[in-house]
C-alpha cells in the first residue's frame, strides 16, 4: 500500500477528488449527469449501484489501498474485492443535475470480507440505502484474510474520529 498523496495521477489541484473522511464516514460528491437517468427523467436504478462502488472504491483510496496494486499483485499476489451480498433500498429519485453525497461507512471487519452501509443523499434526504458484503479474493476467486497492513490501514480511517 502507498501513499494516496504520492499517487501523480491526482495533482494538487484537486486534493479532494476522492472525497473527504467526517469522523468515520466517507463522503464522496457525485453530479448526476444525462447518462445516469431513464426514459423517465429519474437516475436509473443501476447508476446508484455505481455511485456505490465509486465511494467504496475512494474510501480504499484514502485508506491507502488502491485497486490497481491489488489486481497486480504484491507480496501477496494477485487480489481483488467482489461484492458478495448487496441489500439495496430505493427510497426518493434523484434527476439531472442533482449534486448527491455517497456516503459510507464500515460496519464489520471479518477475515476475508467486510461489511459497509452506504447511503445516497440529496441534502438531509436519503434516496438510496444499502448494505454491502465486500470480500478479498485471490486470483482463483477463493477469499484471502485481509493482509494485516490492509487491516491495519482500514482499521486506522474506520475506527478514529
Amino acid at each position: 500500500m502507498r501513499d494516496p498523496s504520492a499517487n501523480p495521477a491526482i495533482p494538487e489541484a484537486w486534493p479532494d477528488i476522492a472525497g473527504r473522511m467526517e469522523g468515520r464516514e466517507h463522503v464522496l460528491p457525485v453530479r448526476v449527469y444525462y447518462e445516469d437517468t431513464d426514459f423517465s427523467g429519474f437516475v436509473y436504478h443501476a447508476s446508484y449501484i455505481r455511485f456505490c462502488e465509486r465511494g467504496r472504491s475512494d474510501f480504499l483510496r484514502i485508506a491507502g489501498i488502491h485497486h490497481s496494486e491489488l489486481h497486480w499483485g504484491g507480496s501477496d499476489g494477485r487480489t481483488g474485492f467482489v461484492v458478495r451480498r448487496m441489500e439495496c433500498d430505493f427510497l426518493r429519485p434523484a434527476t439531472i443535475d442533482d449534486v448527491l453525497e455517497v456516503r459510507t461507512r464500515f460496519v464489520e471487519l471479518r477475515g476475508a470480507r467486510f461489511m459497509l452501509e452506504q447511503r445516497i443523499m440529496r441534502g438531509e434526504d436519503m434516496l438510496f440505502r444499502a448494505l454491502v458484503t465486500a470480500a478479498l479474493v485471490n486470483a482463483q476467486g477463493r477469499p484471502v484474510r485481509l493482509p494485516k497492513q490492509m487491516r491495519a490501514a482500514l482499521e486506522a480511517v474506520v475506527w478514529k474520529g
